[in-house]
């Protein structure tokens, strides 16, 4: 797993539908669900009539931890869901990536966030991880 700034990633000897089915699971397992799936390639085409390569835009939210959230900070709603993006990587590989809450919402100053911020960074890692196995 490899640590930016402001997320957590890793390249996988997957399909490009595969890593995005994997990731699915692994998000359902630590209780997120997909709220939305942006589909990059397509509305670049769409919009553009560029091509691009094959990208997902997952926005994944834990409900109990996006309530315990909004419970502390009301307009923190404009930071949610979670992104987590797959797109296609060199060779056939696929790459995974989870945005790290905790970067995210540090800018907010809000100490009530913190907490919760740490335990959905822990189980967005762990997603990552899982997805090395």
């Amino acid at each position: 797993m490899e640590t930016t700034t402001y997320a957590y990633k890793t390249t996988v000897n997957l399909s490009f539908e595969e890593a995005v089915q994997k990731v699915t699971e692994e998000l359902k397992q630590e209780g997120f669900g997909v709220l939305t799936e942006i589909d990059v390639k397509d509305t670049l085409k769409r919009k553009l009539d560029v091509d691009f390569r094959k990208y997902k835009i997952l926005g994944a939210c834990n409900p109990p931890n996006a309530y315990k959230a909004l419970q502390a900070e009301t307009d923190i709603g404009l930071m949610l869901p979670c992104n987590v993006v797959v797109y296609e990587g060199e060779e056939g590989a696929s790459v995974v990536a989870a945005i790290d809450p905790v970067a995210s919402m540090r800018a907010v100053e809000n100490i009530g966030l913190e907490a919760t911020a740490l335990e959905v960074r822990r189980k967005l890692q762990r997603v990552i991880e899982a997805m090395e196995r």
